[in-house]
């Protein structure tokens, strides 16, 4: 009887040894070749699963992004609109081992994305959903009636903060631990309300 084997699930798993090549050897070194080898495959299997190595890349990142969404739609803050704030705002930042591998590889895509129009889509999604976020934050710690304009600027003071966390944690995990990191975003938001 021939072996059944479940294609998504075969390839989120490529996606992952992705990750692992791009974390361990840097995105130049995650070839079609490469990542077989770390999946366990022959060159023929993976490519069974993705056309091109830019269909694999974007596959990739796209993981990224559906990974968090799916954290943040399974958060059960309750009413408390700052404490929703802080949970949502965690599952972006590199918190622990996995979200510590979705960011490094989210920056390797990122300076890729210059260069490579597909990549370029999902990183200008990946921040435009972003930033739609910290509008939904902001709105909601803020006094009714802030005008738009302030909710538009706190808004962007709060991706830059989230952002520029992510890649400080990135650059200097013994500087910028994960307790750090969240005492950082709970005074920025303590003090947005």
């Amino acid at each position: 009887m021939p072996k059944v084997v479940d294609a998504e699930r075969r390839r989120r798993e490529v996606a992952e040894a992705v990750w692992r090549v791009i974390r361990r050897d840097g995105l130049e070194h995650a070839s079609v070749r490469n990542v077989a080898r770390e999946a366990g495959l022959s060159m023929g299997s993976l490519r069974h699963y993705f056309a091109s190595q830019g269909e694999l890349m974007t596959f990739a990142l796209r993981m990224v992004i559906e990974r968090i969404e799916r954290r943040v739609a399974a958060l059960d803050a309750g009413p408390d609109p700052r404490r929703r704030a802080e949970l949502v705002l965690a599952e972006l930042l590199p918190l622990d081992a996995d979200r510590r591998a979705e960011n490094e590889v989210w920056l390797a895509f990122t300076a890729r994305a210059m260069v490579d129009p597909e990549l370029r889509a999902l990183r200008e999604e990946g921040h435009d959903t972003l930033l739609a976020g910290c509008r939904r934050i902001v709105r909601d710690l803020l006094p009714a009636g802030t005008p738009g304009e302030d909710v538009e600027i706190e808004a962007q003071r709060l991706h830059a903060l989230v952002d520029g966390l992510a890649v400080h944690a990135a650059m200097r995990p013994d500087l910028h631990t994960p307790e750090r990191l969240a005492a950082l975003v709970s005074r920025h938001l303590d003090r947005l309300r």
